[in-house]
C-alpha cells in the first residue's frame, strides 16, 4: 500500500465512508463526513497510523479539506 492509499484508508475509517477513496477532491467538510471532533480524531489517527504529528494549530479547514489536499499536506510533513 502506497502513502496515498495508506492516508486515504485513514480518512475512511475516521469518515466511516469509503467515498473519500474515489472522490479525491470531495469536500469532506461540505459533505457532511466530518466536523471539529473527527478533525481531531484524524490527526490523531495520522500520527498513531503514519507517525506524521500535524499540530492543531497547523489544521487550516480550507486546505485540509478534500482527500488530495490532505494527502499532499502530508506528504510536506512527512
Amino acid at each position: 500500500m502506497d502513502f496515498k492509499e495508506k492516508v486515504l484508508q485513514v480518512i475512511a475509517e475516521v469518515c466511516e465512508d469509503d467515498v473519500v477513496k474515489e472522490e479525491h477532491d470531495l469536500d469532506i467538510f461540505e459533505a457532511g463526513l466530518i466536523d471539529s471532533f473527527a478533525t481531531v480524531e484524524l490527526l490523531v489517527q495520522f500520527e498513531e497510523q503514519l507517525d506524521i504529528n500535524v499540530p492543531i494549530t497547523e489544521f487550516d479547514r480550507d486546505t485540509w479539506n478534500t482527500p488530495n489536499a490532505i494527502v499532499d499536506r502530508l506528504n510536506e510533513l512527512k
